[in-house]
């Protein structure tokens, strides 16, 4: 079952969200949800996106178009910048270097903690 939490700082103009388990196609319209409500009252082209990705682990092929979404909503929210922090893997890291790319999010910076 895959977790998340979702933080806004508004002083600093992040949005901190952190990512845990593996996400089903229901945990993660949940986020989708929760992260909508959170943007509802802010300007997100004044903030910064930051994701904690360290304890998700590598999406299951069914749920890849989900993600991709994700990713897509981010561009259309139009964020100053997106950062995804990982562990050391190398496969969540291509996974998902490969879906920003294929849904044009230019802003997307990837770090390995």
């Amino acid at each position: 079952m895959g977790k998340f939490i979702l933080k806004t700082d508004a002083s600093n103009k992040v949005l901190y969200i952190e990512l845990e388990g593996s996400f089903s196609q229901e945990d993660g319209l949940r986020s989708i949800s929760a992260y909508q409500d959170t943007i509802s009252s802010i300007n997100t082209q004044e903030f910064n996106l930051d994701i904690d990705c360290k304890k998700l682990n590598v999406t299951a092929p069914e749920i890849v178009p989900l993600l991709e979404g994700c990713l897509a909503m981010f561009k259309k929210d139009e964020y100053k910048k997106v950062v995804l922090t990982l562990e050391n893997n190398a496969i969540l890291k291509m996974q998902l270097a490969r879906l920003g790319r294929t849904v044009g999010l230019n802003n997307l910076e990837i770090i390995s903690a």
